[in-house]
C-alpha cells in the first residue's frame, strides 16, 4: 500500500497530539528519547514497540543504552512523514506509559 507524504500543516497537527516528540529541521522525521527506570524496562518497551512495528509493517530507527531508548520515525518510501509514523509513535507512547512510575 502506497503511503501519502504529509504536508507541514498535517504534520504539525499530528505532532500536537504527541508528547515529547520533535520534528527535524527538514521536516522529514520525528524523534523522541524515552527514559526508563532500568534496562529491563527499556527492553520491555522495545519489545512491545517491535511487536507494534511488525503489526504496522513500519519499523523505527532506534538506539538503546541501558535505560534510554532514542527513536526516530519516518517513511523512507516517501522521503518524509506519513500517518503511519504517527500511528507508531502513538503505540510507542502507550508502551512507555505502561512503564512509568
Amino acid at each position: 500500500m502506497k503511503r501519502e507524504k504529509l504536508e507541514r500543516q498535517a504534520i504539525a497537527a499530528e505532532l500536537a497530539k504527541l508528547d515529547g516528540w520533535s520534528l527535524d529541521d527538514a521536516g522529514t522525521s520525528i524523534s523522541r528519547s524515552f527514559k526508563f527506570r532500568n534496562f529491563v524496562e527499556a527492553f520491555g518497551f522495545m519489545t512491545e514497540g517491535a511487536l507494534a512495528a511488525e503489526r504496522l509493517n513500519h519499523h523505527p530507527e532506534w538506539f538503546n543504552v541501558y535505560s534510554r531508548v532514542d527513536v526516530k520515525l519516518n517513511t523512507h518510501d516517501v522521503g518524509g512523514l506519513t500517518e503511519l509514523d504517527f500511528r507508531l509513535a502513538t503505540e510507542m507512547e502507550k508502551a512507555a506509559a505502561r512503564r512509568s512510575d
